[in-house]
């Protein structure tokens, strides 16, 4: 880890627990105000990310575009209803350009289906940040959730 990153590496963590914690605690709105207001929010295979294929099943280029998907799924989307688990390991700081550090973490998403109560390991991947603090504490510029698999079993309607 490179000794500039050093002093921040708790706080980059903690951020990126609270981002899982948001949305395992159906908080989703909040996890806007993690971002930086130009930030950007994909989530994309892994499969589509190693052949440098653009196509990402979520992309939003701003805090303001992840707020109306969030509003979306909240007004009107028809879904069955769900919550998330977050599992995260292996947060490390791997390089820092000027004030933006590069973070890479991995993730363990289960869902569980508030009606019968079934289980499923959702997604499993890495996440790909960059993170710049703010005055406001850090905040990611961006958010990218590769996931391993090649498929999403349902529609993707709670961030990652």
């Amino acid at each position: 880890m490179n000794m500039i990153c050093e002093p921040h590496y708790r706080a980059v963590e903690n951020l990126i627990y609270e981002w899982a914690r948001l949305i395992d605690e159906n908080q989703v709105e909040a996890v806007t105000d993690l971002l930086v207001s130009d930030g950007r929010y994909t989530v994309q295979s892994k499969f589509n990310r190693d052949r440098q294929l653009p196509m990402a099943i979520i992309d939003a280029h701003s805090a303001a575009q992840l707020r109306d998907r969030i509003m979306s799924m909240r007004i009107a989307n028809i879904y069955q209803p769900h919550h998330y688990r977050h599992i995260i390991s292996g947060v490390q700081i791997v390089g820092q350009d000027g004030d933006v550090m590069h973070v890479r973490s991995n993730y363990l998403v289960i869902r569980t289906m508030d009606l019968d109560g079934d289980m499923k390991v959702f997604s499993t991947g890495q996440c790909q940040d960059e993170v710049v603090i703010t005055p406001e504490g850090p905040r990611f510029k961006s958010r990218r959730f590769v996931y391993d698999s090649r498929i999403v079993e349902t529609l993707l309607v709670i961030p990652l």
